[in-house]
């Protein structure tokens, strides 16, 4: 259900109207990405919080989409958005 419409005050002899839209608020990052640091070979898991669920997140390496695969495990879960990066080698950092 929706508040946007036209909106009306009918006194019956005038009518006063009113259009009312309702924008979204932006998405926001209510918790950072920590840094980490871990031995070679361990999985390393980054997790931030969004201010609301179900929306489209892309994560990067050096400005590089990364995308899931057998080396990246992309998940997401109401707020929480996490990148897994398994087996971690010195060229993850």
């Amino acid at each position: 259900k929706t508040d946007a419409g036209l909106y009306t005050c009918d006194i019956g002899t005038d009518v006063a109207k009113s259009k009312v839209s309702v924008q979204e608020k932006p998405t926001e990052v209510t918790k950072q990405l920590e840094d980490k640091t871990s031995p070679a070979g361990q999985d390393i898991s980054l997790s931030c919080e969004l201010s609301r669920a179900d929306v489209n997140i892309r994560w990067c390496k050096d400005g590089k989409a990364i995308r899931k695969s057998q080396k990246y495990d992309l998940q997401q879960e109401g707020t929480r958005a996490t990148l897994i990066i398994r087996d971690s080698t010195v060229k993850d950092s």
